[in-house]
């Protein structure tokens, strides 16, 4: 082996460490403040499932099975796309002196962001199974086709660093894109199926669920995480073309702008 492929290893694995370990220290300081502290990454889905279930199934009196279930992983996709684009829109401001004074790159900046918020998806998806396996009256039980969650993840991780990449440089010209994507997140909350049946919205919105790839990994969750069914596998193959196709975008972007970031945030 030569003495090059043994730099680019060991400058490979210092990379990876460097990006788990800045992952782990803003999941930490995100609720450092909070007197619940980390905690409170578990009980906000739980409250979010609260305040719909009393909603839709108290007061609208909606009929979806373990509807509980149904808003709890919906809501958790939901929260982590919302987290990781609205929250990296000021992102190469905010870690400027990450990039400007060490030898990190961008890219590995907007990773270990989107790395933190996974930590608390992880948290929130174990609850979700432990309930909807074990308290929940009727299930379709665990089996190995919940192994699908995990290309479900990859294609939302993809998606949100893609739309990350693409605010955020939007952002060192245009600060309004905060206040636009503000109000385009909550249309496109209402447009996603999280607290109707993904029948009714496919009849309301026939082919929405292609054009919203949110909506598309929110219904293929729920078949494999509840229906125990596969996935929608046109459905996924269309979000994830939509995923790379963002992020080619992204990536054009920051390379065209991310070098103008500093002189102009």
């Amino acid at each position: 082996m030569g003495v090059n492929t043994v730099r680019e290893r060991v400058s490979s694995s210092n990379k990876l460490e460097r990006i788990w370990l800045l992952a782990k220290i803003e999941y930490k300081l995100r609720y450092y403040e909070n007197r619940l502290g980390l905690l409170w990454a578990l009980i906000k889905p739980i409250t979010d499932v609260l305040i719909f279930y009393v909603v839709f199934k108290t007061i609208l009196k909606t009929d979806i099975p373990a509807f509980a279930s149904y808003l709890f992983i919906g809501l958790i996709l939901w929260n982590f796309f919302l987290e990781s684009t609205s929250g990296t829109i000021q992102i190469l401001y905010t870690k400027k002196y990450l990039y400007e004074y060490s030898n990190m790159n961008k890219m590995e900046i907007y990773i270990s962001t989107l790395l933190s918020s996974s930590i608390g998806l992880f948290f929130n998806m174990i609850m979700f199974i432990f309930f909807y396996n074990f308290i929940e009256s009727s299930t379709a039980g665990l089996g190995v086709h919940n192994l699908w969650i995990i290309p479900l993840f990859i294609n939302l991780f993809i998606l949100s660093l893609a739309l990350s990449l693409i605010l955020s440089s939007i952002y060192i010209f245009a600060k309004d894109i905060t206040q636009i994507w503000q109000v385009f997140s909550i249309a496109l909350f209402y447009l996603s199926p999280i607290f109707y049946r993904s029948e009714l919205f496919q009849t309301a919105l026939p082919a929405f669920d292609y054009l919203n790839p949110i909506a598309g990994i929110i219904i293929n969750a729920r078949r494999v995480m509840m229906q125990g069914v596969q996935l929608d596998f046109s459905l996924f193959l269309f979000d994830f073309g939509y995923a790379l196709l963002f992020l080619l975008g992204g990536l054009l972007l920051l390379n065209k702008l991310g070098s103008k970031a500093a002189e102009k945030l």
